[in-house]
């Protein structure tokens, strides 16, 4: 069983990115959009998003590629063909940062500074078995 797990790790890599200064909703729009993609199309896809949190993941992404390129050097040729695949993505709150902004009538009104960190994981995409063609059963004649 563990020999398995190892063997099962080998082949996906990790990579975080922690405290990033844009709200997690914004960085789960993005991640949406990637999410399941091959890694060399998600890099495109990144890299013509307009949106400022697009240059972070892309970093990040390239960093998981190395990750995983580090760990599978036999199998550098998986990449170029292009079956090394974003197999999860995830966006959780990070710290917010609470700050105040003056208010009428004398109040205040606070400002939250939210963050979020990513983790993204990648690995082969799993080839799937030739499936057996069912053949329509031919009924009986009587």
């Amino acid at each position: 069983m563990a020999e398995g797990l190892k063997e099962a790790k080998k082949k996906v890599a990790i990579a975080k990115l922690n405290n990033v200064p844009t709200s997690p909703q914004k960085m789960a729009l993005l991640c949406d959009n990637i999410r399941g993609m091959e890694v060399n199309r998600a890099m495109d896809v990144l890299r013509y998003t307009k949106r400022e949190a697009a240059g972070r993941l892309e970093k990040l992404v390239k960093s998981a590629v190395a990750n995983w390129e580090a760990k599978n050097e036999a199998d550098r040729k998986e990449l170029e063909n292009g079956n090394v695949v974003i197999l999860s993505i995830m966006v959780g709150p990070g710290t917010i940062i609470k700050r105040i902004r003056t208010a009428p009538q004398g109040r205040a009104a606070r400002i939250r500074k939210r963050s979020n960190h990513v983790t993204i994981t990648v690995g082969v995409k799993e080839k799937k078995a030739a499936e057996p063609v069912n053949e329509p059963v031919a009924s009986k004649e009587e």
